[in-house]
This record gives C-alpha cells, structure tokens and sequence, in this order.
C-alpha cells in the first residue's frame, strides 16, 4: 500500500510562539515517531508550512485573526528543530497562504496513494481543511488522521473537527 504522511503546519509560532499554545508541544515525539515509520516502510512525506508575508494584516486571514504569525525568513516560520531535523531532499514542502493547500491536492494524485495520514496543527482549522483536499483529491484512499498527534488551542472545536472529519469517512486513529 502506498502511503503518504502530511505533517501539518508543526511550525514554532503555533508551538510556542505567537500562536502557541497548551498541548501543542506534547504531539511532537508522536509526530518524530510518525515520520520514521512512515519513512521505515517506504512512504513519502509532505511538510505544509503556513506561510505569511509582512502584508498579512491586510488579508482575509489576517482580518480575522490579527497576529502576525509564521512569516516567511522568521523563526516562527520554521518547522520545530526536531521535525526540521527529520526532513529529507526527497520530501515535499507546501508553503500555504491560507489554511488549506490546493497544491496538495496535485501532489496527492500525482502520488496516486492508497493511505494518507495526518498529523500536526491545528486540528480545527488546518488538519481538517487539508484533510478534506486529501479526501477530494484521492476519494477512494483511507485518509487517516491520528488523533494522538494533532492538537488545538480549543478543546471543545477539537473535539468538533473530530466528529466532522469521522463524518466524511476519514478514519481516526487513536481516538479514545
């Protein structure tokens, strides 16, 4: 079975930096362990970043949610040095404007996968909208988010995005 391991947006300023928050740091040696698994039986990696530019008050996004956060050079736009230190050549990296990657979709069919799994932040808004264009893009792979590795600064929306994702068929794992 051909697999693919979407790590989303694990980058410092949703971990402890302007977006940071609780529990966000407790997911990152599931997500190393993931990652060399996922790499241990041949499947591919994909990295989306969130990534903003110094005019992202002015946008949708940043009318909505005014901080200032993950911008392209900075440090809160770097994935966590340990995740950062697992990345290969061969691994594919999205830079995302929004919260969703449309590309990921294209990199997704082209890679024709029968699983696809996610792990990240935050679960509901960037694992969910990425999972979802996992689901369109491949509708006939078992796209699997692993509960015990993504978190969300909102406990009760968390639990939410769950039980939203486990209504369109992608499969929780972990889930207690």
């Amino acid at each position: 079975m051909k697999t693919c391991l979407i790590v989303v947006d694990y980058q410092n300023d949703f971990v402890d930096g302007a977006l940071g928050f609780d529990g966000a740091a407790d997911i990152e040696a599931r997500i190393a362990d993931t990652i060399d698994h996922v790499r241990k039986h041949g499947g591919d990696i994909v990295f989306t970043m969130d990534t903003h530019e110094d005019d992202y008050l002015d946008t949708e996004e940043g009318k909505n949610l005014p901080v200032k956060h993950c911008l392209k050079g900075t440090l809160g736009h770097r994935l966590r040095p340990a995740i950062e230190a697992k990345q290969r050549p061969e691994d594919t990296v999205l830079e995302k404007p929004s919260f969703p990657s449309i590309e990921l979709a294209d990199v997704l069919k082209r890679g024709n996968y029968d699983v696809v799994k996610l792990v990240g932040l935050v679960s509901n808004i960037c694992v969910i909208s990425n999972a979802i264009i996992a689901k369109a893009a491949l509708p006939n792979a078992k796209i699997i988010v692993d509960v015990a590795a993504v978190a969300s600064f909102d406990a009760g929306l968390h639990e939410k995005a769950l039980d939203v994702m486990e209504g369109l068929h992608i499969h929780l794992e972990n889930r207690g």
